[in-house]
């Protein structure tokens, strides 16, 4: 089979990784702190914003996965130049560049958000994306690269770590019986991506001529509330649902001098105060992938959080 290489070894790079391998492919994940190779993946030590190195550890692969992970708070510092080094690596080896990207690009929207929304993006995090998408959509255009992009909602599942979910770091609060504090108005709905669906999704993208040149959302089941979320997830931990309130908008202005992660929140305040809803028929529709249940999503994230720790 061919070689698939995946830059990024966070919960969507190593999801990803986990899948093709799987489905037979060789794969390679390369990052900035390596990792232990095993049978099925290989993992290389290299830096995602160096052109050369990136061009070096893909040749010969039949796709370059952007899986990058950068600190949401340097997303404007970060993400140009290893955007650009993907970019030429794509160029240089003739491998489809798949990126993983998410609904920033759109900005506010006036509805359910399709891969033909409007990029009207006005926050700093929205437009880094915007150009990103547009810069690699031009060399598609010029025929310099084959590119296409998945863009996924929020999210979830067991594989997310409680930094990167809005619901997953809540379990331990609804362990606890204890007031839930949310980012937003609790109660608009929201879409939730499955990280296997996310991976599925990339996978296929990587591996289907029909997705070039174009922008692809990952499939989703019905859209929940984060309160109406947390509330599924509690009665399928066995407990009582608690209280949710959304953590009022002037505390996080307040501590953003302080905190910047409460700066970058409020720029992006569009996403958590209306509903922010994605339509992924078109991905369905061209390539069968459909979402995983809602019901399953919740049994799979509270059954993965009951398991023991083995790691000790």
């Amino acid at each position: 089979m061919a070689l698939h290489v995946v830059v990024g070894k966070g919960p969507v790079g190593t999801t990803t990784a986990r899948l093709l391998a799987e489905r037979g492919h060789r794969v390679r994940v390369l990052s900035r702190s390596g990792g232990r190779s095993t049978g099925a993946v290989e993992h290389r030590r290299v830096d995602a914003a160096d052109a050369a190195e990136l061009t070096a550890a893909a040749e010969g692969a039949a796709a370059l996965y952007n899986a990058v992970n950068p600190a949401y708070t340097r997303w404007a510092a970060d993400w140009p130049p290893v955007a650009q080094a993907l970019l030429a690596a794509a160029e240089r080896t003739g491998a489809v560049l798949v990126t993983m990207s998410n609904l920033y690009v759109y900005g506010r929207p006036s509805g359910p958000m399709t891969p033909e929304s409007p990029l009207a993006a006005a926050d700093t995090k929205g437009r880094v994306r915007r150009e990103m998408w547009l810069d690699a959509l031009a060399a598609h255009a010029a025929g310099r690269i084959r590119t296409t992009e998945a863009r996924a909602a929020d999210f979830v599942g067991p594989q997310v770590p409680p930094a990167h979910s809005h619901l997953v770091r809540q379990l331990g609060t609804l362990r606890r019986g204890r007031r839930a504090w949310v980012i937003g108005d609790p109660d608009v709905p929201r879409s939730w991506a499955y990280l296997p669906d996310v991976a599925a999704t990339l996978v296929t993208l990587g591996t289907d001529e029909r997705a070039h040149g174009r922008a692809w959302h990952v499939p989703v089941d019905r859209p929940r509330s984060q309160r109406q979320a947390l509330g599924d997830l509690a009665a399928a931990m066995g407990v009582p649902a608690v209280p949710v309130s959304g953590v009022p908008w002037s505390v996080l202005r307040a501590l953003g001098p302080i905190w910047p992660m409460a700066r970058e929140l409020v720029d992006v305040r569009h996403q958590f105060d209306q509903p922010y809803v994605t339509d992924a028929t078109s991905t369905t529709a061209t390539f069968g992938l459909t979402a995983t249940s809602w019901d399953q999503v919740v049994a799979d994230t509270v059954g993965a959080a009951r398991e023991p720790d083995r790691s000790r």
